[in-house]
């Protein structure tokens, strides 16, 4: 899989060392609340996973799966949810933990579906943020917790993938255009 990656872009440890920091941020945000942690499965299952076992307040998860890439590089613009939430939202404060944002668009049609169910809050915590397709010029998104900001690359690792390979490297790498140009 190694030999796949052109560039590592996010070491093992700067990983470990931002997600630290984002904790620490989201700990002072929610001391006294009981949030709803929700994970976009697949690829943020990794960061999340990482991400609240250094909150420290009491929290519930959930998960949900929705699709806009299928086996491409580039999000098709049609969202589909796979796998809905298990727990009702209402009256919640929410954080979505979401792995890498790209146009915005799958996130954006997911809060406004959230907006419906009426929580008390919405926040989103993105591991990486495209800087040229900054979701925020895109959409009305507020990412309020953001990892890293990244150069516009197809990325795999840490849980993203590209056919559902790469999921468990250790860093986010960029894949070498000859694997995906076949």
């Amino acid at each position: 899989m190694n030999e796949d990656i052109k560039e590592i872009l996010i070491t093992k440890d700067q990983l470990h060392m931002r997600i630290k920091e984002l904790a620490h941020q989201i700990t002072t945000d929610y001391k006294n609340k009981n949030p709803l942690i929700i994970c976009i499965l697949k690829g943020a299952v990794v960061f999340m996973t990482d991400l609240i076992r250094m909150l420290e307040f009491p929290l519930e998860i959930d998960f949900m799966s929705v699709s806009s890439y299928g086996a491409g590089t580039e999000s098709s613009g049609i969202v589909r949810i796979i796998k809905d939430l298990d727990t009702t939202i209402k009256d919640r404060d929410m954080l979505i933990v979401e792995d890498i944002l790209d146009t915005g668009l799958t996130l954006d049609y997911l809060i406004r579906t959230f907006e419906e169910r009426m929580p008390k809050s919405i926040k989103i915590c993105s591991l990486l943020i495209k800087e040229k397709n900054d979701p925020r010029k895109q959409t009305r998104l507020n990412v309020d917790y953001v990892g890293f900001r990244i150069k516009d690359e197809f990325v795999v690792g840490y849980g993203l993938d590209y056919n559902e390979k790469y999921r468990n490297l250790p860093y986010v790498g960029i894949l070498k255009e000859s694997v995906y140009s076949n």
